[in-house]
């Protein structure tokens, strides 16, 4: 279950108020790769499914657009970047897809991805490749995903050769719709995602383990809804997680 507006604006001040520390390590590594770029902005674009779009507005989807960024992680991180680097020209994107796996990245990559040119693209994909299969509606494996995701992120890196590339971990907890058939395969789509990310140079975020700890205090529906979506807490969660990777 999303957030909703009113429950996420009232919580960002003080999930923003506990992030300087990790945002004044992200900021000099921003405006570093500008700087080296000779370009007038730094481009920062959010890919993956229903964790990264959060009910975007696709009619106001411009950089640092509120309604655009969605009500998740995006605008989060976001909002942090956005106050530790003013007036630095930071433009950040979201365009995550609910519903999507690898292939349906793959199909909207050039308008969605390499059409923005971002500087750092942060992806998130891997609960569909695997949910759509247990509902009957795809054949995904992990080394389909793997090879698919390799593929993706190879093509990216050819259009995009300075891209520094930002890959977030899949992640569940047992509750709502996750049972015991997501497992131990959901496993093998996490490692699998963590050998895309060494063979691309990617910072990797871990995230699965980091649900499982925090759960064990609270019960996993106060993180992830039903056992997949964020919960506005779970947001905060992710949003700590990539400021913290994403260092000079």
């Amino acid at each position: 279950m999303s957030p909703t507006r009113r429950e996420f604006l009232a919580a960002s001040a003080a999930v923003l108020a506990g992030l300087p520390k990790l945002t004044s390590s992200v900021a000099p590594s921003l405006d570093g790769m500008r700087r080296a770029h000779q370009r007038t902005a730094t481009v920062l674009l959010f890919q993956g499914d229903s964790i990264t779009d959060v009910d975007r507005d696709r009619k106001n989807d411009g950089a640092n657009d509120q309604l655009g960024l969605g009500r998740g992680y995006p605008l989060l991180v976001a909002a942090a970047l956005r106050d530790r680097q003013a007036p630095r020209n930071l433009q950040i994107f979201n365009r995550g897809v609910s519903g999507n796996r690898v292939p349906d990245l793959d199909a909207r990559w050039s308008a969605d991805t390499l059409a923005l040119k971002p500087d750092v693209l942060s992806v998130l994909i891997g609960v569909n490749d695997l949910w759509h299969t247990l509902m009957g509606r795809y054949d995904g494996t992990p080394e389909k995903y793997a090879h698919e995701y390799r593929a993706l992120l190879d093509r990216t890196r050819t259009a995009l050769p300075d891209l520094r590339l930002v890959i977030l971990e899949p992640f569940v907890l047992r509750t709502g719709a996750v049972d015991a058939r997501w497992f131990p395969v959901f496993d093998q789509f996490r490692a699998a995602a963590k050998r895309v990310a060494h063979d691309a140079h990617a910072t990797f975020i871990p995230l699965h383990d980091m649900f499982q700890a925090l759960a064990r205090n609270t019960g996993p529906a106060y993180w992830l809804a039903d056992g997949v979506h964020p919960t506005l807490a779970g947001h905060a969660a992710i949003a700590r997680r990539w400021l913290e990777a994403v260092k000079p």
